[in-house]
């Protein structure tokens, strides 16, 4: 099986039918799998690996998202974002309310903490469907990258609210004036 590229979605108005007529049939169901996970992530024109451990995964600098099933038969597709950046446990509570209200704002990845052994805090994103009776195939496409799409957003929302902007910018950008003066 593979993904029509018109099915990876616009977010915007929905399509017109040719013609004016009769509605599109519905979309197949399907039982997605890491293949359909791959081929999508190849129109998306993402990176991709499979880990050891047999993961699909996405990097990106600071962070890596996999696309992952779980459970007996694979009935639980998970995209699941380790984040990079390590927080002292000092700075957990200011972390956890930040991503409190993240979780408040957002649908998703819903973010929570995991604290090391030796006091380093990490951040996790996570969403999940169960798929194992089947999905229709436009709602696994358009939920799938808007979950990548939003594991992205996060990276980029914690930065900014942490005033971490030039890191991920990259030190000694221009400056925000475009004029001469000191």
């Amino acid at each position: 099986m593979s993904i029509d590229p018109s099915s990876i979605p616009s977010f915007g108005m929905p399509p017109q039918q040719p013609g004016g007529g009769q509605p599109n049939p519905a979309p197949p169901v399907v039982v997605p799998d890491q293949e359909l996970v791959k081929q999508l992530l190849d129109q998306m024109q993402l990176k991709h690996v499979v880990d050891e451990e047999g993961d699909l995964t996405a990097p990106w600098e600071g962070f890596r998202v996999y696309y992952m099933f779980r459970g007996d038969e694979g009935e639980l597709f998970a995209v699941r974002s380790f984040y990079d950046r390590a927080y002292p446990i000092e700075q957990k509570g200011e972390i956890l309310d930040l991503i409190d209200e993240w979780n408040r704002d957002t649908l998703w990845p819903k973010v929570y903490t995991h604290t090391h052994e030796d006091g380093v805090v990490r951040l996790i994103g996570e969403s999940q469907m169960i798929v194992g009776m089947g999905v229709n195939l436009e709602y696994f496409v358009a939920t799938t990258a808007n979950w990548t799409n939003a594991a992205v957003g996060f990276e980029q929302w914690m930065a900014e609210r942490l005033g971490l902007q030039k890191e991920v910018d990259g030190e000694g950008g221009e400056s925000d004036s475009g004029s001469d003066e000191s």
